[in-house]
């Protein structure tokens, strides 16, 4: 009697935990503070810990330089996004996103915008360097593999309090913590000082110091610190690979997945001779004259940052056009220290952390764009011209980067997203198709919260968890995790470049790389290595 009662009492007390996890999160203690987070919603116990510090607030005179990491042992609110840093994103009301003679949005075309480039519902501040974690760690395993997502945004808007970014569906159904990441851009984040008293790359520098607190403090979250994996989508992508170039000597992280994003795209990095014209020139535009650097940054530093970025976009000439959120009128420029001139030469000197690498890109990245211009009917680039940019800008420099990848004795996988779903899709006329950063809500299951407009088909619910699928296999063991998912690993010689969601199934549906890159060109020195190791 006295044992069929302690039974029972055990299940009722195990029954009662598993409630409370359900409806509260646990109190986690970091670096930052201790955390009071709270149960994501839609979920089935995902613990949220929103608007993490991992930085000082870079104000004053921590307004170009590179960030300090925040310290304290103060209770934390940790139940909504801190605020996003100061950008420009173009798209700034659905009014916008009207339907011209160039092209026909359709009705969930204009939600998927707006949620995604406009920035509309967050609060601007230059106090913004903060991040989010989203974990279950009630099930799975009891140190689980982490994502970490660094968003794109032309390196002149993004921010990670947004819908499609939101990682609690993403560690709901996989056994994964995620996280994303707030860091400066446009030209609080990409100065281009020759102040040497400052820095420049500063949301590369920001991207980093996440990555540090992410190692420091990720296990109270039940996350794994030897198992980071580094994702990002076009400027995003990039910031990634900058990544895998600047930091060898100490990568912490285990693996990188670049989504249409590379250091090899080209008018990529900036020249330091470039990015300081323009840095004078913004300084002029703010009255801060002189020939000594500090002084001029000390002035601007006095000025509010409002002006600063109004000013520095009126200087770019990028106030007012549409497309201004995906312009690289400010982003990475060369210091030789985060980010290099040549990465041919950086490559074939194995100057590389050599950690293994899925890289990609959509299928018909320049839907995005053409539906952004086609808005101002600026469209005037034939199908024949927007396949020659796309195929230049995404095709040609994400084949030259796995092919890097290959010369340097990393397990590489090389993928095409093909997936063209109608709760996705942008436009009727021109078809966007798998569109730049359709992947996107795929991967973080959000498009449902994107947009309420049209429901997923079932194939588009087999494709989005296949393909969320690979990514988390890669995460959860980036050296054999995808050869046990079934996908091959890179080559440029065999049928390896996964055709994802081609048809919309699923399947590697793998080819020859030369069915896309028949026009693509490697340069020296990195071709040299390439033929000597007989990979060409």
């Amino acid at each position: 009697m006295a044992r069929s009662m302690l039974i029972n009492l055990l299940a009722t007390l195990a029954g009662n935990a598993s409630v409370a996890l359900a409806v509260s999160a646990a109190t986690v203690n970091t670096t930052s503070g201790i955390l009071q987070g709270q149960i994501a919603s839609n979920t089935d116990g995902v613990a949220e810990y929103l608007g993490i510090p991992y930085a000082q607030p870079p104000v004053g005179s921590l307004r170009w330089a590179a960030p300090v990491a925040y310290n304290s042992t103060a209770v934390i609110d940790a139940t909504a996004f801190g605020n996003t840093c100061p950008a420009n994103t173009g798209v700034t009301s659905a009014s916008e996103l009207q339907s011209t003679d160039e092209v026909t949005v359709t009705p969930q075309g204009v939600e998927i915008i707006m949620a995604m480039l406009a920035q509309a519902d967050v609060i601007y501040s230059e106090d913004c360097l903060t991040l989010n974690v989203w974990t279950k760690p009630q099930t799975g395993d009891t140190a689980k593999a982490v994502l970490v997502w660094i968003y794109g945004g032309g390196y002149t808007s993004g921010t990670s309090n947004s819908t499609a970014y939101n990682g609690k569906y993403l560690a709901d159904t996989e056994d994964v913590v995620v996280v994303t990441v707030n860091y400066r851009v446009g030209f609080l984040g990409f100065p281009g000082t020759p102040d040497p008293d400052s820095a420049n790359n500063l949301g590369l520098l920001d991207q980093r110091l996440a990555v540090e607190w992410v190692r420091d403090n990720i296990a109270a979250f039940g996350g794994d610190p030897d198992r980071i994996t580094l994702f990002g989508q076009s400027a995003g992508g990039s910031s990634v690979d900058y990544y895998a170039y600047a930091w060898t000597e100490d990568p912490i992280v285990a693996g990188f997945i670049c989504e249409s994003g590379t250091v090899f795209t080209p008018g990529t990095p900036v020249s330091a001779a470039n990015a300081g014209a323009k840095w004078a020139a913004i300084a002029t535009a703010l009255g801060c004259t002189g020939t000594n650097t500090s002084q001029v940054t000390d002035c601007m530093r006095t000025i509010d940052w409002q002006t600063v970025m109004d000013t520095s976009m009126a200087v770019a000439g990028n106030s007012s056009a549409s497309a201004a959120g995906i312009s690289a009128n400010f982003g990475p420029s060369v210091d030789n220290v985060v980010v290099f001139a040549d990465y041919d030469t950086q490559s074939a000197n194995g100057a590389i952390i050599k950690k293994p690498l899925l890289i990609g890109e959509n299928n018909h990245e320049a839907g995005l764009f053409q539906v952004l211009l086609g808005i101002d009917d600026a469209n005037t680039l034939t199908d024949a011209e927007w396949n020659f940019l796309a195929t230049t800008l995404f095709t040609c420099s994400i084949s030259e980067r796995a092919l890097a990848s290959l010369a340097n004795g990393v397990p590489t996988w090389r993928y095409r997203y093909f997936g063209n779903f109608p709760n996705l899709q942008l436009s009727t006329v021109p078809d966007a198709g798998a569109w730049h950063g359709i992947e996107i809500p795929t991967i973080f299951g959000t498009d449902l919260d994107i947009q309420n407009v049209v429901p997923r088909t079932a194939a588009q619910e087999q494709v989005a968890a296949y393909v969320r699928g690979a990514w988390v296999a890669f995460a959860k063991d980036p050296v054999n995790g995808l050869a046990t998912y079934g996908l091959p690993a890179y080559s440029p010689l065999t049928a390896s470049l996964l055709q994802l969601s081609y048809n919309n199934q699923t399947g590697p549906n793998a080819v020859l790389p030369a069915v896309y890159d028949i026009d693509c060109v490697v340069d020296e020195p990195l071709l040299a290595l390439l033929e000597a190791l007989g990979l060409l």
